[in-house]
């Protein structure tokens, strides 16, 4: 028996979506892309939605819309996938990493404010696992110092924050749509806004900085076939079976979050009295969405831990290496990073199998086995 940490629920249906489309005239610039963006912006409540190849692509066209460049500062936290920061040196900005909140992983407001300068233009809060950040004071913070907030909620589909889902509460929100999150496109990415001119910079992003729309060209009496590219812009362009398959997936994505959160739930009453480990803290005010389940093992080193349970059959991860620590972090200025919450985190953190098609007795298994470590 092998549980990976995460997979894919694929069913037939999702099938016969994408093979619909490959039969289709259109295979990418068609329908299914639109009807793709409004299916998930009508879910999180916002106005906008431009669905573009991946998460990190998403993330890119989000800073390039904020206008992040060269010499500007963008505050992050330091565990989340390095995409998270690599969006700012992609537009010449500089990523600054403030520490996280121990209790529920995500990034400190109070170290946002310590780590704000003058060159600071924008803030991406990550939804670790899905649990959403404390929004309200990083919003406030947003507020007095005219940053922009571009959320990372690649976790966080079906989150809610204060009986509001993820996605229409700031500047910005991007989302994944890679195997192992909530739904899946295969690859895939979004950015959801409720800022119309935001909007317009995302579509040109997304296709090479190009518009035929007559407004916006200098010259736009050639005729129909004509168009001007205004900016420099990307190919990060989905295509329509991709959409399809999102479409189909958005239909069982209430169900797909509340078994990860029954899911959940078992593992927080199987590990609540467990010595040895620590369960992830819930914040008042907000609903998990659980892309990960990540708990903190204390009473052995996190490697034997992880060892041993791999042994057993448990696909266990680790989410995340803190990025500062990364070799070319490391190289390229940020060896004196002292972020001390996120380290010692880093050190404990084991993320367990979770994923809606894990069974009962799959379940059953994973909590045997966590238990059985030596001594647990």
């Amino acid at each position: 028996m092998f549980i990976p940490y995460g997979r894919q629920t694929i069913d037939e249906d999702d099938i016969q979506a994408v093979c619909e489309v490959l039969r289709s005239d259109y295979l990418t610039t068609g329908p299914k892309i639109s009807e793709f963006e409004k299916t998930v912006a009508e879910y999180v409540g916002a106005k906008y939605a431009i669905a573009v190849s991946n998460g990190t692509a998403a993330l890119h066209v989000a800073c390039l819309a904020a206008g992040i460049g060269e010499g500007d500062e963008v505050i992050t936290t330091p565990i989340t996938f390095a995409a998270s920061a690599n969006c700012v040196l992609y537009c010449g900005g500089t990523p600054v990493f403030a520490d996280i909140d121990a209790k529920t992983y995500n990034i400190d407001p109070d170290d946002i404010k310590r780590k704000i300068t003058s060159k600071t233009k924008a803030i991406i809060p990550v939804h670790l696992t899905g649990q959403p950040c404390d929004l309200d004071a990083i919003h406030t913070i947003a507020d007095e110092y005219n940053l922009i907030v571009i959320e990372d909620a690649a976790h966080a589909l079906g989150a809610e924050y204060k009986g509001k889902k993820i996605g229409a509460l700031s500047h910005m929100t991007e989302f994944s749509f890679h195997p192992v999150k909530h739904i899946t496109t295969g690859e895939g990415g979004m950015v959801t806004t409720n800022d119309e001119k935001l909007y317009e910079r995302l579509k040109l992003y997304r296709t090479h900085g190009i518009t035929r729309e007559e407004s916006l060209m200098l010259n736009n009496n050639e005729g129909g076939w004509y168009y001007e590219q205004i900016e420099l812009g990307y190919n990060y362009r989905i295509t329509d079976f991709q959409c399809a398959l999102g479409i189909s997936q958005m239909k069982k994505i209430n169900k797909f979050v509340e078994r990860r959160r029954e899911i959940a739930a078992e593992y927080d009453k199987a590990f609540a009295k467990v010595e040895g480990i620590i369960t992830p803290y819930q914040a008042e005010g907000c609903k998990n969405s659980y892309h990960l389940y990540a708990i903190q093992v204390t009473n052995m080193p996190r490697k034997e831990a992880y060892d041993k349970l791999r042994a057993a059959g448990l696909g266990v991860n680790v989410h995340y290496i803190p990025v500062h620590k990364h070799p070319y972090y490391q190289k390229n200025g940020y060896s004196d990073v002292c972020c001390p919450s996120a380290e010692a985190l880093y050190s404990r953190l084991i993320s367990l199998p979770m994923y809606p098609l894990l069974t009962d007795e799959e379940i059953e298994y994973v909590i045997k086995t966590v238990k059985g470590l030596g001594g647990l």
